[in-house]
């Protein structure tokens, strides 16, 4: 049934393994679409599940759905804690995107676990989840997402661009919405702190105090990747083949390898938002909490950035996977094919019920 008003929880976990994102939110329809979210939780990964999530690309498939399964069961416990915990009542929906395992859209393959219709059983709710899948059969990318949500919640700003395990951007070109991933961020900074046990590094402190090697700079730069038009998605199997080696061939430090690749993320960010110039952008995700990361992006962007509450810097994803959900309660669109290269609009997602 078409209504005004939709009571949701969007659910988010990310490549950079922050944890689960969890947000109650409530979203109307009166001309245009606004929201409040009311509960909002990160749920951290235990080190077993940050250990299996980093290594999803090495598992065979029948490894793949067998961790699935498990996956399923431990993001239900999750959903059904925050659920219980908040007292939350009269749910429409609970909208999910799983956590990405393979992301292979140019050969047709897209994986997000955690998307089981035994979800919906488990937490006694309507589920919508899987919306890669259908724009990938489409011939799209399967990604980003986001910027659906980007176009009817944040209209004010010529740039959205998260700062998540890649940075992604959306804008308008010419009345159409367009969206990319730019590079990779966390995936890459949080993986090389952690081999010095630690899981971030808080506010870019490390980076900060170390030195740019020139030449892998230029190296990173150069990466055929950037040259590619849009759209385009990456995957951890891109850094894995293409950023960590490269990396690792260097004999630098941890610090040193810090502060070559925020250089190398704050340049490469700054070439897309310098096509246009005073234009407003909107930041969010973890990145944004990298002090030194901002500070290096603000050196080279020839644009205003704007950085909001914490509870949009931390929940805009899971906040737009609740948008996401509701549009396919209403069969409206909520993937761009102008984002994904698909072969058109369409609105993405399983429904299960419990």
């Amino acid at each position: 049934m078409i209504k005004k008003h939709y009571n949701v929880i969007g659910v988010m976990s990310g490549t950079s393994l922050d944890g689960i994102d969890l947000a109650n939110v409530s979203f109307t329809m009166d001309d245009e679409w606004s929201f409040k979210i009311h509960q909002s939780e990160t749920i951290q990964y235990p080190p077993n599940w940050q250990q299996k999530l980093r290594e999803l690309t090495s598992f065979s498939l029948q490894e793949l759905k067998d961790l699935d399964k498990k996956y399923t069961i431990y993001l239900s416990e999750v959903i059904n804690e925050f659920i219980s915990k908040n007292q939350l009542a009269n749910i429409d929906a609970v909208c999910s995107h799983g956590h990405t395992a393979l992301h292979q859209p140019h050969n047709g393959i897209t994986y997000q676990i955690g998307n089981l219709p035994v979800l919906a059983s488990l937490i006694n709710q309507k589920v919508i989840c899987d919306f890669r899948v259908n724009d990938v059969l489409l011939g799209g990318q399967g990604a980003p997402l986001v910027p659906i949500g980007d176009k009817l919640l944040f209209p004010n700003y010529e740039f959205c661009v998260n700062l998540g395990g890649f940075a992604n951007i959306s804008t308008e070109i010419n009345g159409n919405r367009i969206a990319y991933d730019i590079c990779p961020v966390n995936i890459v900074l949080n993986h090389y702190v952690h081999q010095i046990g630690l899981n971030y590094d808080g506010k870019g402190q490390l980076a900060s105090k170390g030195k740019i090697n020139l030449e892998l700079l230029k190296e990173l730069n150069s990466l055929p990747f950037y040259k590619k038009e849009f759209p385009k998605s990456l995957g951890l199997e891109w850094v894995k083949t293409e950023i960590f080696p490269l990396i690792d061939s260097y004999e630098i430090s941890i610090k040193d390898i810090l502060r070559t690749f925020v250089e190398h993320i704050s340049i490469t960010i700054a070439n897309e938002l310098n096509k246009k110039e005073n234009m407003s952008v909107l930041i969010t995700g973890g990145g944004v909490y990298n002090e030194f990361l901002i500070d290096r992006l603000a050196c080279y962007s020839k644009n205003k950035i704007e950085i909001p509450n914490k509870e949009i810097i931390e929940y805009k994803e899971a906040l737009i996977f609740g948008l996401l959900g509701v549009l396919r309660l209403r069969h409206e669109v909520n993937c761009l094919s102008s984002v994904t290269g698909a072969s058109r609009n369409h609105s993405s997602g399983n429904i299960y019920c419990p």
